[in-house]
C-alpha cells in the first residue's frame, strides 16, 4: 500500500532556528499516526507545513503521491481541527458545518446531505440550531470535528485537540476520536505532549525531540523497546543506568551496570564489546520475590529501601548489594498477595528482553 503523507528530508528553519531537523516519515493510508513530543520539538511545525500553512526549507511534502511542497492549503485535500475549535460564533452548529461546504458552491441539496452525515457521524442531532456558546466543550469540539470531516479530506489534521477539556471529559474524547477514525477510514495525524493520549489512541507513534523524529512505532514497541535516551525517559517511568558491555552471546549482550550489578540485555550490533552505554528498565519488569526464582541469569538480591503504597501498585525503592537503587512496582492484590516492606531483603529478576540499550540522548539516531 503506497503511504498517505510523505514528508522526506523535511527542514525547517526560521532565521537562525532548526525547527525540523532533516525530518522523514510514511503516514499510511487510514492510518492514525500521533506526533508526540515536548512543547518545542517540533511537532506542531510538521503539521503545519502537512496543512501548507509553512513551507519546507528544504525537503519535499507528498500527499497521495502527489508534491504539495509548495501548494497553499486551499489546493491540498486536508482539513485542521484546532485547539481554540476556530468556530464562528455568531453561526449556529449547522451553519459552521455548512461553510466549507458553502464556499465550494454545492448545491443546497447536496450541502444538506453531507451535512447531516457529518451531524450523525459526530452524535451532534439535536443541537444544529443551538450558537457555540451554548455548547459544552465536548459539543463544541465535536462540532468543529463535523466541520472538517464534511468536506471528506484525505488526511485529517489535528493539533492538541482535547488540551482544553476537562480529565474526564479528555478520557471519554479519546474514544470518540479513535471510533470516529475507524469509521471514516481516513488518516489522522493527532499532535499531542500528553503521553496517555499518544498510547490510548494511536496506531503509530512518531516521538520527536528538538527537531527530530527519536522513534516512530507502535504504543508497545514505543513504550517496551525504546530505542533512545529521550524516549526511555518521556514515555512513562523507567531506570535508566550506566552500564559497560563486558561480551556478546547468541544475541544478548553481558553488561556490567553501576554498583558492579552484571545483566544478559537482549540488544542489537550496535552494542559493541568495551563500549559504554545506557540501560533502561521498567520499574514494572522488575519482578520481586522472597526465594530466590529458578535460572541463574538476571537474578539478584536486593533489599526493600522505601515503599509507598498506591492503590493499585506499591511504588518500591530497591538497593542491590552494590548499591544501585533502583525503582520497582508490585501490583497490589490485598492481603492474599505477595507485600514487601522498608528493610526486607528481597530476590529480584529481570528478563533479558525487558531490558534496552539506549542510544544517548544528543547523538544521531537514525530511525
Amino acid at each position: 500500500m503506497n503511504p498517505m503523507v510523505e514528508v522526506r528530508d523535511v527542514t525547517k528553519r526560521f532565521g537562525d532556528f532548526t525547527a525540523l531537523d532533516h525530518v522523514s516519515l510514511d503516514i499510511a493510508e487510514g492510518e492514525f499516526m500521533t506526533f508526540l513530543g515536548p512543547s518545542g520539538c517540533g511537532k506542531t511545525t510538521c503539521l503545519r507545513m502537512i496543512s501548507g500553512f509553512e513551507q519546507p526549507t528544504t525537503g519535499q511534502i507528498l500527499i497521495a503521491g502527489q508534491d504539495v511542497s509548495n501548494d497553499p492549503p486551499y489546493k491540498r485535500n486536508v482539513n485542521q481541527v484546532f485547539q481554540s475549535y476556530a468556530l464562528f460564533p455568531h453561526l449556529s452548529v449547522r451553519e459552521n458545518i455548512t461553510f466549507g461546504l458553502r464556499m465550494k458552491k454545492l448545491p443546497p441539496e447536496a450541502i444538506k446531505e453531507k451535512t447531516d452525515w457529518a451531524i450523525a457521524m459526530t452524535s451532534l442531532q439535536g443541537m444544529e440550531d443551538r450558537k457555540p456558546a451554548q455548547l459544552s466543550g465536548g459539543q463544541r469540539q465535536r462540532v468543529a470535528l463535523a466541520r472538517a470531516i464534511v468536506c471528506e479530506p484525505q488526511v485529517l489534521l489535528l493539533d492538541e485537540p482535547l488540551s482544553a477539556l476537562d480529565a474526564k471529559l479528555r478520557t471519554q474524547m479519546r474514544a470518540e476520536l479513535k471510533n470516529l477514525q475507524k469509521r471514516l477510514g481516513i488518516t489522522f495525524i493527532f499532535v499531542t505532549h500528553d503521553q496517555e493520549e499518544a498510547l490510548s489512541m494511536s496506531d503509530r507513534i512518531a516521538v520527536m525531540n528538538k527537531g527530530r523524529v527519536e522513534q516512530i512505532g507502535t504504543a508497545a514497541e514505543i513504550y517496551h523497546h525504546p530505542r533512545t535516551e529521550f524516549v526511555a525517559g518521556f514515555i512513562g517511568e523507567t531506570n535508566i543506568v550506566e552500564a559497560e558491555v563486558l561480551r556478546r552471546e547468541d544475541g544478548l549482550a553481558f553488561c556490567r551496570l553501576e554498583g558492579g550489578l552484571e545483566l544478559w540485555i537482549k540488544s542489537g550490533e550496535s552494542s559493541a564489546v568495551g563500549s559504554k552505554m545506557l540501560v533502561s528498565v521498567r520499574p514494572e519488569k522488575i519482578r520481586l520475590h522472597r526465594e530466590r526464582p529458578e535460572g541463574d541469569r538476571n537474578v539478584f538480591s536486593s533489599r526493600v529501601s522505601s515503599e509507598v503504597f498506591k492503590g493499585a501498585v506499591d511504588d518500591m525503592t530497591i538497593v542491590t548489594e552494590g548499591g544501585l537503587e533502583l525503582s520497582a512496582l508490585l501490583a497490589n492484590a490485598g492481603e492474599t498477595g505477595l507485600d514487601f516492606h522498608e528493610g526486607e531483603h528481597v530476590w529480584c529478576l529481570i528478563h533479558p528482553n525487558d531490558v534496552s540499550l539506549l542510544v544517548r540522548e544528543d547523538s544521531p539516531v537514525a530511525v
